[in-house]
């Protein structure tokens, strides 16, 4: 139970924050946006590199630990292309800020149904966050001060991926009120991969190992692939740079409080 609401935590609160943000702020999140994406990123290298890939390699092999971490990025590659050829875009390509980054604007101008935009987003973020449950899930059934530093963590990740789910359904015509209540909602599917995490974690240490490397795997690419590059564009200028290695700082601490 202690791992269930870890994980509500973590996506409802992160979720529902980011989309509190956008409706307070509005479009002046862009800068705030890049500023805590690159934050969030920072702390998960470090969280991947000191603690992830470390346990991986303890319960088992480097070579299970290089298997999972292969796997996990190429789990979110695949999530990834299928999302671009949902929405019709590409999402490798940099763009100008958040919104796009997210597909919303783009599918917003192309399409006018707000469900149909709302459908796309719930598939780009809550697919998203269960690779992010299933590292909160396989760690919190093993070490829960791990689980707690996880919870942290994601839930400041999914700060700014609630202010990217909110901003469009807000352009388009939706009330405030509903726009935070489905960004509340997205958030839940963090709670999927934390139940998968710990039932693939019960399995054997092998298991174990798997799990941390594949949800270490796709918050690498995440975060090298999507979240410094893209926030360095929003922001324009190289502050995230240094929001970044404060990022891994912070995340370090925590590492040595938990």
């Amino acid at each position: 139970m202690n791992i269930i609401f870890m994980s509500l935590l973590a996506g409802v609160a992160g979720m529902g924050l980011g989309g509190l943000f956008t409706t307070l702020f509005g479009s002046r999140t862009d800068k705030l946006v890049g500023i805590f994406l690159s934050f969030a990123g920072g702390v998960m290298i470090a969280i991947v590199f000191l603690e992830l890939i470390p346990e991986a390699i303890e319960y088992s092999n480097v070579v299970i630990a290089i298997l999972g971490l292969v796997i996990g990025a190429g789990l979110v590659w695949v999530l990834n292309d299928f999302i671009d050829r949902i929405s019709k875009t590409k999402n490798s390509a940099l763009h100008d800020n958040y919104a796009e980054f997210f597909h919303s604007s783009d599918v917003i101008s192309r399409k006018k149904s707000l469900f149909r935009s709302g459908l796309i987003m719930l598939f780009a973020i809550g697919l998203h966050n269960i690779p992010e449950g299933l590292a909160l899930g396989a760690a919190g059934y093993h070490d829960i001060s791990l689980g707690i530093t996880l919870t942290i963590i994601i839930a400041l990740h999914n700060i700014p991926e609630g202010m990217a789910v909110a901003a469009p359904l807000i352009a388009g015509g939706l009330s405030k009120a509903k726009a935070v209540f489905l960004t509340l909602m997205i958030g839940t599917t963090t709670v999927i991969g934390a139940i998968l995490g710990v039932l693939i974690g019960g399995i054997s240490d092998v298991a174990v190992a798997i799990s941390f490397a594949i949800a270490g795997g796709a918050m690498l690419y995440v975060v090298l692939g999507e979240i410094l590059p893209q926030s360095i564009v929003t922001s324009k200028d190289r502050v995230p740079t240094i929001f970044a290695l404060v990022g891994v700082i912070v995340g370090m601490l925590f590492i040595a409080i938990f």
